[in-house]
């Protein structure tokens, strides 16, 4: 049985809260803050209680040393602005300055500190069962209890997100307790038809989980870059398109192995020469050869929202193309619009799908439920043990 914040006595004690703070940055600034966001109930709750708070988390990937380009600095700034209260920055992660800002002398009750990015260490994300054990060791001597809030990573055995909860009491953030819930619901007892919609940029982590899809889903609308290796397995050219030409194969077997009409891709595509360019829409059959497509067209926009109106239960995870640009924004709008005049049970997964909809000015409380996990969210639907997760309920 996994517990909650509420089942802590944190009162003076060091919480060190693993977080998911991987947010887009343009130089210094913080693009989209919705991730920082989500952390704030279970750190107002800690800091409510008393709880001297220990922020911990990840951005970006690098390498295992540190970068200033992928200081948590951006962040920290953030969410004291978020919390009304400076938010320190400790110059480490478990060396001295760490230790320095988490003595009992320096955070007070109620008071909050972060830790330099986690992947600065490479023993964060190791392989080695031993060189991430000594790691945890030093962030677990750094706290006296430990709170899991980052549900992104949670599909990650690193050390900050397993091995310190085999170290220390630990418990599930609100946000963690929120997304399990919500994608619960995507698993079992499932309201009927339920409808996938898949796009974005970022397509291995979603054919991974495409098979599982199959199996559950009434209908899958494939949208964004996750379109193109099945257009060029069904025999279409995507001229410059974004492809990798080794998912093409397994595109081929996906189609093969839906029922007939279960996998729907788009019929016209919003082309360009450079993403810079004015959109033209072409067939989707029919993608010059020196052109790129950055978005589902108007047809497609229009079938995907009616087949999506009727849903009872909607999975949507990546955008339906270059939202961030004005002539590309249609297909994710037209989705996105769809969700909020039916009447399904709607889970908008991935940072990507997130920080669309916030983009395009859609109010995040009128979607069922809006996940800040991409990869983890499609670990759990597909039934995989998240090893974060897991070390919680020990």
């Amino acid at each position: 049985m996994m517990k909650t914040i509420d089942d802590l006595t944190v009162d003076g004690l060091r919480v060190l809260l693993r977080a998911d703070l991987n947010v887009p940055l343009d130089g210094g600034r913080v693009m989209d803050d919705g991730r920082i966001r989500a952390s704030l109930p279970t750190l107002t709750a800690l800091r409510s209680r008393g709880a001297r708070v220990i922020v911990c988390a990840h951005l970006g990937r690098p390498g295992g040393k540190p970068d200033p380009k992928y200081s948590l600095a951006p962040g920290a700034a953030r969410l004291g602005q978020l919390l009304g209260q400076r938010v320190k920055l400790a110059a480490d992660i478990t060396g001295s300055a760490a230790r320095a800002a988490v003595a009992v002398a320096a955070l007070r009750p109620g008071g909050v500190v972060m830790l330099e990015n986690l992947r600065f260490n490479a023993a964060e994300t190791s392989k080695d069962d031993a060189e991430r054990g000594r790691f945890a060791d030093e962030l677990a001597g750094l706290a006296d209890v430990y709170v899991s809030d980052g549900f992104g990573a949670l599909h990650r055995k690193h050390a900050s997100v397993y091995d310190v909860a085999l170290r220390l009491p630990h418990a599930a953030g609100y946000l963690v307790g929120a997304e399990v819930d919500a994608l619960s619901r995507l698993t079992a007892n499932i309201r009927r038809p339920y409808v996938v919609a898949l796009g974005g940029a970022k397509v291995a982590d979603k054919f991974d989980a495409f098979g599982s899809l199959i199996a559950a889903a009434d209908r899958i609308l494939v949208g964004g870059a996750m379109a193109f290796p099945f257009l060029v397995a069904r025999g279409d050219k995507v001229g410059t398109s974004l492809l990798e030409a080794s998912q093409v194969a397994a595109a081929a077997d996906l189609l093969k192995r839906a029922a007939p009409g279960q996998i729907e891709l788009p019929s016209d595509v919003v082309v360009t020469a450079e993403p810079g360019g004015p959109g033209v829409v072409v067939p989707a059959d029919a993608i010059p050869s020196d052109q790129m497509a950055l978005d589902i067209g108007p047809q497609t926009a229009m079938r995907f929202a009616a087949a999506l109106f009727p849903a009872q239960t909607v999975f949507w995870n990546g955008p339906m193309g270059m939202f961030e640009r004005e002539p590309y924004a249609g297909g994710t709008l037209a989705v996105a619009q769809a969700l909020i005049d039916g009447e399904a049970f709607t889970v908008v997964g991935g940072g990507d799908t997130g920080a669309a909809i916030r983009a395009l000015g859609f109010a995040e409380d009128t979607f069922g439920y809006v996940s800040t996990g991409g990869g983890a969210s499609l670990e759990f639907i597909r039934g995989e043990t998240l090893p974060g997760l897991a070390a919680l309920a020990r």
